[in-house]
Parts: C-alpha cells; structure tokens; sequence
C-alpha cells in the first residue's frame, strides 16, 4: 500500500513567479543541509558507539538499521501529513519531531544505554523521512520539469555540504574528546550530549523560521497536463510507472552503498594494511568522501544541462564499480583513496534517481515521492549485510556488496529510467 495524492506539477511554476522560485529554494536548501549533516554524523556515532559498548559490526550496524529503517515505517505516514498540511507545514513538523529525537540523545548518554540511542535514532530519522517526503518533490516542482534534475542536484550539494562538515564536528566533540579523557564507558557515552543538543536547538529555529515563511503555494489539485508522453493522465497509482518501480530499486541499491561504505570508512582506514589511523584521526578523511560528493553535485548540475541524466548516472555508475573494485584488490594509500573517490561517483546518482523516477508522474508525484522514501530503507538493509561480511570475512572484502549495487544503478541509468506505464490487467 502505497500513500495517494494529487500535488500539482506544471501549475506550480507558472503560476509563481521565478523570484518566488529563487527564494523558496534557497530556503529549502539549510533543510538540505541540516539533514545531510545529521545523517553524516552516524558515521562518526557507529565506531564510537561500538567502542564504548564493545559491539560487533552487525551490533553497531543496528545504528543505521533504527535510523535508515525509519524511511520505510514512516514514508508512508510522512506521505499522509504532506497531502493533508502541505508541503511547508510538513517541513516544520519534520523539523521539530528531528528535535525531539536529537534530545533523546541526552538521556540515552545518561543511562548508558545503547537501546535507547537506537530509540533516540529512530524518532531523529522519523523527523528527517517526514522532511524528506516534503522537501524533495517540492523542489522538483520549483520550475520547469526538464531542468527538474538539475535543480534538485544542486539543492542535494548543500546535502553534501552538510555531510562533509559533519565529521569534523564529530571528530572534533565525539572521537577526540573521548580519547582525551580516557575514561569509562559512561563518560564516553555522553560524550555526545553536546552535540546532539546544539543540533536540536537548530532544527527547532529552523522550525520557527519555516513557520513565519512565504512559500509557493501547492495546495491545488490539478493534473500536469503538458508532462512528456501524458503519462500522468492515467488513473491508478504511481505504482503503475515501471521507471519509478525500479527507481526505487535504483534510491534502495544507491542509498545502501553509499550509507554502508560511509559507516566502514573510519574502521577501514584504521586498518594496518590500510592506514592504521587511531579512530580520530581516520574521521578526518570522511570529508573526502563525501566532499567529492558535494563537488560533484555542483559539478553534475551544469553538465546535465548538456547530458542526458540518465547517461551521466550510468557513467558514474560504472566508476564507482571500478574504484570498489581497486580498493579490494589494493591495500595502503591506494585502497584508501580508491574508496574516498567514490564519493565523487556518488554525488549526482541520488537527486538524479529521485527526479527520473518521478517524470511523468503528475499528479501522483506526491505518492511517487513517497514510494522512493520507502526505498531509503536499503540503508538500513545494506549496511546490516556487508557488516555480518565483514565480521566473517573482514571489512576490505566486504566492500564486494556495493559494487552489486552499483551495477544495477548502470542498468538504470542506461535503459530502466525511461518513463513507461506498467501493463496491468
């Protein structure tokens, strides 16, 4: 069962001028932003939570599991709040159920209790999948659907942005603070209280100021009726678009390799044959990672002006598969940056994915929408497998598991994008 609804595309931008436009979305970019960081900082969390509770990989996985498993649980309800508030109503709520999450970090430091943490995680990542649900499509809808690609890569660099700052400021108040103080677990639990407090009281003045903000109006309930091939003019269901059915394989297999390589990447680097970094000083070249990401976003969004999207994903695709494939087959400085490089790769396939899932779609692009956040759940999926490798086989062969992932991302990019209706009797 997938959530229904009926947001407009076309009626959107013309009936707002570009001034508008240009405001709302850089509005919506700190939203971009901040979710991008908090999502980041979970690489940070997982080396230092299995630390302090001395967890297995699969054990410190579960960290990702609560919190990417949360899209899938939640999309559907996040769905239901967009099409009955809006899209800027949604956005605050998803602003303030974050908060609520990232104080629960307080208490769950407190007591020293990895389960709460989890809870504390789930209901952050509730807020950020209502805010997803939200924010995508309404950027999508920002302008003219053929330049719907570009613009929303280029809101997703601010995402960037935001997960390549985010390591330093775990780095610099998790990691370093807790091996300076060589104390007990307790002490090194709450290590992340400030943190996770300061970013509350973040998303709460985001939530005020998106509260007081003028932003394009969506509420109407009309059909795109110049959208290419008038696909969306078929009754039913988004679940009727075969390009968005495997696009949300394509958010389910990208999401799951880039979430999993991310939560690897401190421990990895670690390792003697790699780097053999202490856990502080191996957060410093998470930024690489998904810097190159940010970079490439930016990068990415001028050259699909010029290049078919699908093609561009494809290529990134294949290199992605190659830079995986050295970093197995390498070892010292070479596996490390063959691995960081792929953040570069990844940078355009998530906005990417997201918008050539969505064309078409009219009014069924809120419940589109809905159905890609749903496939967000690979990473919680993905992580949890390659972790339950890397306990048996070690974490450098357990990076085998993306590259399956990004074969598929090849696959459609190359030919399984192409807007097309599922044959249903």
């Amino acid at each position: 069962m997938a959530v229904t609804s009926s947001y407009p595309t076309q009626s959107l931008h013309q009936s707002n001028g570009n001034k508008d436009h240009g405001f709302a979305l850089t509005s919506l970019t700190s939203l971009f932003f901040m979710w991008g960081f908090i999502t980041c900082l979970n690489d940070i969390l997982i080396p230092h939570l299995k630390a302090v509770f001395d967890l297995t990989y699969v054990q410190a996985m579960l960290i990702q599991f609560c919190f990417f498993g949360a899209y899938f649980l939640m999309s559907i309800p996040s769905g239901l709040i967009v099409k009955k508030m809006g899209f800027q109503k949604g956005i605050v709520i998803g602003l303030v159920i974050a908060a609520v999450g990232c104080l629960g970090f307080y208490p769950a430091a407190s007591m020293n209790n990895y389960s709460v943490f989890l809870i504390a995680l789930f209901v952050l990542a509730s807020g950020i999948t209502l805010l997803q649900v939200a924010a995508n499509p309404f950027v999508s809808l920002l302008g003219a659907p053929e330049t719907a690609s570009s613009r929303l890569t280029m809101t997703q660099a601010f995402n960037s942005l935001g997960t390549t700052v985010a390591p330093f400021f775990g780095a610099f108040l998790i990691l370093e603070s807790t091996a300076n103080a060589m104390s007990e677990a307790a002490s090194n639990a709450e290590a992340v209280q400030l943190p996770y407090v300061l970013l509350a009281s973040m998303l709460l003045i985001l939530a005020a100021i998106f509260s007081w903000l003028k932003l394009p109006n969506t509420a109407a309930d009309e059909p795109d009726e110049n959208t290419e091939k008038g696909l969306n003019d078929i009754e039913g269901s988004a679940w009727q678009y075969r390009h968005l059915v495997l696009g949300a394989v394509g958010i389910f297999m990208y999401v799951g390799a880039e979430v999993s390589i991310g939560s690897f990447l401190v421990n990895f680097i670690g390792e003697a044959n790699i780097a053999g970094l202490a856990e502080s000083e191996a957060a410093h070249y998470i930024p690489y990672y998904w810097g190159g990401a940010m970079v490439g976003r930016f990068i990415g969004a001028g050259v699909m002006q010029r290049i078919a999207a699908g093609k561009v994903l494809g290529f990134n695709a294949i290199m992605a598969v190659v830079l995986i494939s050295v970093t197995i087959f390498s070892s010292g400085q070479v596996a490390m940056w063959s691995i960081l490089l792929v953040g570069l790769c990844n940078s355009i396939m998530f906005p990417t994915i997201f918008s050539l899932a969505l064309t078409g779609l009219g009014k069924h692009t809120a419940q589109g929408s809905g159905i890609l956040c749903l496939a967000i759940v690979g990473g919680a999926i993905v992580p949890l497998l390659q972790a339950y490798f890397a306990d048996t086989m070690g974490v450098q062969l357990s990076f085998f598991l993306p590259i399956f992932c990004y074969l598929f991302i090849v696959y459609y990019g190359l030919k399984g994008s192409k807007p097309a209706q599922c044959h249903v009797n």
